[in-house]
């Protein structure tokens, strides 16, 4: 009988690739509680607090890619080198041939891991020819800690930073495990500061950090897991079975499921990042009260959309080259973002979509002087216009961000515009009743003031450890009550 349960724990400890270890899960849970006892016991240790968080942080790694964290080390090792080399270099020419040589090696990752299928397909397309496929493994969070990557090897560069002198100190950084497969992307110039400091838990920063790990909980495993599975799969695998207004339900519900899935991880990595003594900055802000698409980029994965503007926008020139040039480039950049997410036509689409919209709003903005760039200035009722249409031209990206081929995405918007039939929807909100009221509750929840928000994070830290404990646990508990038997991964853990 002890042999069976020693099996039952080394199964359950090893690579599963049906079962990634994911912050939602229990088996998380049990990990990071004995990760954290040991590392109290460490933490006043540099070297063994080190040791200690890149260990668990590769461990946490191969539970998602399994012999893929071979790949993250080797990463590690040829930025560590090369950024330790591009210092020691005298000219000029041979610290950029460096940058070349790590940003040349990041890119020929993602292309092969990301976007070698995409490629051959493409050519057979235009030469129709017929090539044999393979299945790719796309390892986990390699679009994140490859820009994390390429961030500290153009910051070495252009003198922001000093390079790391320790590989331990570089894996340490390269692999933090709260930020490692789904982000936000964490700069070296943010981040490394921190690794040399006491790394100090306040009473503000636990309170917060269970503040927002059970934000990030409820909108992870409450919220976008339920409606996902009960509603927006459904309309997305088969559009055509539904009426319009179920399918624009469907594309509502699914801007709400990625908001709260992508917002939900990165509100507990960033809380678990506090628990541990380290910030991360904000990587979501409202998002859908944006009233303009340029406020919009200012409050959506804003770790990824900052890195686009200040290593690749400023890189084509920006907007120093003449209008026609900072159009182009604003293009270009949304175009490379839409590739960031995926190898497909409807990713470069969705792109290309808000590459389209920002330019139109850059122009717009230097036509007519008084329009605003945010919402902060505008009045009432303009500020509610623009919210409601950025809102939709964001929604109208997101069904073919969703649709699992560009066609789908076709379907989706002629069943919206053909085979509308209002006269279903109070079948509809009573049919799906469960699924309506998490939406209007999800969306509730998203548009209330910042005021409200604040007041119960405040009121989080306030409480004693054991009450926020007690609070932690029921939380998990009720999770545990609806979730599916199905492990559902981060959305993002696909790019």
């Amino acid at each position: 009988m002890w042999n069976l349960d020693i099996d039952k724990v080394l199964e359950l400890l090893t690579y599963n690739p049906k079962e990634p270890l994911i912050f939602s899960s229990g088996l998380f849970l049990f990990v990071f509680l004995g990760f954290l006892m040991v590392y109290n016991l460490v933490k006043r240790k540099f070297d063994l607090k080190i040791a200690w968080v890149t260990l668990f942080s590769y461990y946490f790694y191969y539970k998602s890619s399994g012999i893929f964290f071979l790949l993250l080390f080797f990463v590690s090792v040829t930025d560590f080198v090369i950024g330790n080399a591009i210092v020691s270099r005298k000219t000029q020419l041979g610290k950029k041939m460096l940058v070349f040589v790590s940003v040349s090696l990041h890119i020929a990752l993602l292309s092969y891991f990301k976007y070698f299928n995409f490629l051959v397909e493409l050519i057979s397309s235009i030469t129709h020819s017929h090539f044999e496929f393979q299945h790719i493994f796309l390892p986990v969070g390699i679009s994140f800690y490859t820009f994390q990557s390429m961030s500290y090897i153009i910051d070495v560069y252009r003198g922001h930073l000093q390079p790391l002198k320790r590989f331990v100190d570089y894996t340490f950084f390269a692999s933090f495990f709260p930020q490692l497969v789904a982000g936000p992307i964490v700069r070296a110039v943010d981040f490394v500061p921190q690794i040399y400091t006491n790394n100090t838990v306040t009473k503000e920063m636990f309170g917060r950090g269970v503040f927002l790990i059970m934000t990030g909980l409820f909108k992870k495993a409450i919220i976008s897991d339920y409606i996902s599975l009960n509603f927006v799969d459904r309309i997305f695998d088969n559009p055509l079975l539904y009426t319009g207004f179920e399918n624009l339900m469907g594309v509502y519900g699914y801007a709400l499921q990625i908001y709260c899935d992508f917002s939900g991880y990165s509100d507990m990595a960033i809380g678990i990042a506090l628990l541990l003594g380290f910030h991360f900055k904000a990587n979501f802000n409202s998002p859908y009260k944006s009233a303009t698409i340029t406020e919009f980029w200012h409050r959506w994965h804003i770790s990824l959309s900052t890195w686009l503007k200040d290593y690749l926008y400023i890189s084509l020139g920006g907007n120093r080259k003449g209008k026609f040039r900072t159009y182009l480039n604003l293009f270009i950049t949304m175009l490379i973002g839409g590739l960031w997410h995926g190898a497909s036509l409807k990713f470069v689409f969705w792109g290309a979509l808000h590459g389209v919209a920002l330019g139109v709003h850059k122009f717009c903005l230097g036509l007519f002087p008084k329009l605003q760039a945010t919402g902060d200035k505008m009045k009432w009722w303009s500020k509610t216009l623009g919210v409601v249409l950025t809102f939709n031209i964001v929604c109208f990206g997101w069904i073919f961000f969703r649709a699992g081929s560009f066609d789908i995405g076709i379907q989706v918007i002629n069943q919206i515009v053909y085979s509308f039939h209002p006269e279903i929807i109070g079948e509809f909100i009573t049919g799906y009743k469960y699924v309506f009221s998490l939406i209007v509750l999800g969306y509730f929840l998203h548009f209330v003031p910042q005021s409200w928000e604040d007041f119960s994070c405040k009121t989080v830290t306030n409480m004693p450890v054991v009450a926020q404990a007690i609070l932690l646990t029921l939380l998990i508990v009720f999770i545990f009550q609806i979730k599916s038997a199905v492990i559902q991964p981060f959305i993002y853990f696909q790019f």
